[in-house]
């Protein structure tokens, strides 16, 4: 091997070894230029370039501000803005805004490492290796970024409603532990199916259980704010959203969630026979119609009549809203079959309350869930079909998936 092969060798290995080093020296170095390049641009001229004699842009450069840190998820760089004086307005850099120490990535990120059951005296440490040692993500910054969490919270409360048009909403509740109260409590979530096929978090409220009021008062405060009737609600068994839907929402369909029906059928049956069950009533949902799904109703039924009757008590209760789905665009019915739309963002919730003891008070559970959901919004899925979801909001009616053959020949005709 000769000696120009060695070196390169060497200087490689080094490389390698200081790589974060260097990527983030380069980071730095370009959002310092952009920090540069914008004042060039807002002044019309370059630094140390002469200033027009007729008509020229006004402001001049003084200089720099104090060395300030920033966050990015690839570690954290220090950068100098630029100042700027002689301007009638302020100058605010859209590069780096005044009070910004971290980007909104690392922002988003705290929120979902504390759900993760990491604690809040941790994450100085747990980060320092991420994003170095000198990241501003102090205990008692993030205690204030939890105070913004907050105040953000309520002002999305208070949001006005008449302009959003939902098809679908997805009802849950999860239980966390908070306060001094030795039981838990209750946070009512609902998402929503927009006519675009976005889905949006429309409310997020701590109750007492999973009551009829409480329900009842998160409906209330969505249609105080100018949300009009939805076409279909999805929820689980729990009697107090279908209690509350009854009085505020009484036009609207309601489909039970297929996985709890099927949980809660399969408790009732011996161990053995479980495996067996399952494969049956996991292809009730699937059927192609309702007629057809009743047939594999009463088939599970003269099955397990004998061995597990109460199995096959559970599964005939409050039947037609587990059938609900077939009077919507097939497209739909990977949606609205489940609650899996707000059982998914849920998991990391669940495992948060699981590894932590307790929150110190209800308010900043809800807070901090709701900031997790609406990190976890622009992620949701977006509906099969999108096209079918304005006909579906003006009410047009299907049969087994598919659009009523009435409808269809009033169509032709017009």
């Amino acid at each position: 091997m000769n000696e120009q092969s060695i070196g390169t060798e060497v200087e490689s290995r080094h490389l390698w070894d200081h790589l974060e080093e260097f990527v983030r020296g380069h980071i730095q170095q370009f959002v310092q230029r952009l920090l540069v390049e914008e004042v060039t641009m807002r002044l019309g001229r370059a630094k140390s370039a002469r200033r027009a004699a007729v008509d020229a842009p006004e402001g001049y450069r003084n200089g720099y501000g104090k060395p300030r840190k920033l966050a990015l998820t690839c570690g954290t760089i220090t950068v100098q803005r630029p100042r700027v004086r002689g301007l009638t307005e302020r100058f605010v850099s859209r590069v780096l805004p005044l009070f910004k120490r971290r980007t909104k990535q690392v922002g988003e990120l705290l929120p979902q490492l504390y759900l993760h059951g990491l604690a809040l005296g941790d994450f100085e440490l747990a980060l320092r290796g991420l994003l170095g040692a000198g990241a501003p993500l102090s205990p008692a910054s993030l205690q204030r970024l939890k105070a913004q969490w907050q105040h953000e919270y309520e002002a999305w409360k208070r949001r006005r409603l008449e302009e959003v048009e939902v098809v679908y909403v997805w009802a849950d509740g999860l239980y966390v532990k908070a306060g001094l109260e030795a039981g838990k409590a209750a946070l009512l979530v609902l998402i929503g199916a927009l006519t675009d096929g976005r889905k949006v978090v429309l409310a997020v409220e701590s109750g007492q259980r999973e009551s009829k009021e409480s329900w009842g008062a998160v409906l209330r405060d969505l249609r105080a704010r100018g949300l009009k009737p939805w076409r279909c609600t999805i929820a689980d068994g729990h009697l107090g959203i279908w209690a509350a839907l009854a009085e505020q929402q009484p036009a609207a369909a309601e489909q039970r969630c297929w996985n709890h029906r099927i949980v809660n059928v399969l408790d009732a049956i011996p161990k053995k026979h479980q495996m067996a069950a399952s494969t049956l009533l996991k292809t009730m949902p699937y059927a192609e119609t309702h007629v057809e799904c009743e047939r594999l109703r009463d088939q599970f039924s003269h099955r397990y009549r004998m061995l597990a009757p109460k199995a096959v008590e559970r599964l005939h209760a409050d039947w037609e809203r587990l059938v609900t789905f077939y009077q919507f665009p097939k497209d739909h019915w990977p949606h609205v079959r489940t609650t899996n739309v707000v059982e998914s963002p849920f998991a990391a919730v669940r495992l948060r309350t699981r590894a932590g003891k307790r929150y110190q008070r209800v308010e900043s559970a809800t807070a901090l869930i709701w900031k997790v959901l609406q990190v976890a919004e622009r992620t949701f899925r977006r509906l099969n079909a999108p096209e079918l979801l304005p006909a579906v909001y003006a009410g047009t009616p299907y049969v087994d998936g598919v659009q009523s053959p009435h409808v269809i020949r009033q169509e032709v005709a017009a």
